[in-house]
């Protein structure tokens, strides 16, 4: 009899997984993905002064790791189409960090939670502040992030052992904010 494996998608398997279709996309279709607002819970509200500029759909994976007998997150892994996109064509994948990088112009954002609204069933939605961005393509300049409508991704609620990991699958979306000018 064989046995096979569940394999565990990290954030590199994601990336390998998802690189042969990111040649699709273009910038025109991260940027088709500018709506003039979002619906948000009241704690998760961006601070005025800033504008929305962009907004896209994502899926993929929360993984946990055991940690003194517990599920702790270890990292999200997820790829990012244009919320208007029936194709889901990927423009960006999220990671570890939290960190947002383009697939397409190569710019990305580094962010840290600041306020949570908790969702039963389901990870909380976010508002987190960008702590970095590098490059001149769709995330340059980003000051704020909300994940909103959040489904799935919760950490096992059974003991752990050892080095035990596991993904939940999970999707959201990412609402991407700059200062306005």
């Amino acid at each position: 009899m064989k046995l096979a494996k569940r394999p565990v998608l990290t954030t590199t398997a994601l990336a390998a997984v998802t690189a042969a279709t990111l040649f699709g996309a273009t910038a025109g279709q991260a940027a088709a993905s500018q709506p003039a607002r979002v619906d948000a819970p009241a704690a998760l509200k961006v601070p005025d002064g800033n504008r929305l500029t962009g907004v896209f759909s994502a899926a993929g994976v929360q993984t946990y790791t055991c940690a003194n007998g517990a599920w702790t997150l270890l990292e999200p892994a997820a790829t990012l189409w244009a919320k208007n996109d029936r194709s889901h064509r990927p423009v960006a994948l999220h990671s570890r960090g939290p960190v947002w990088v383009s697939t397409v112009d190569g710019s990305a954002v580094n962010g840290a939670a600041v306020a949570n609204s908790p969702k039963t069933g389901t990870i909380p939605e976010l508002l987190l502040k960008s702590t970095a961005t590098r490059g001149t393509g769709v995330f340059a300049d980003v000051s704020y992030i909300q994940r909103l409508n959040t489904h799935g991704g919760v950490a096992p609620t059974t003991a752990c052992t050892g080095t035990d990991q596991v993904s939940v699958p999970y999707s959201a979306t990412y609402a991407f904010y700059k200062p306005a000018k």
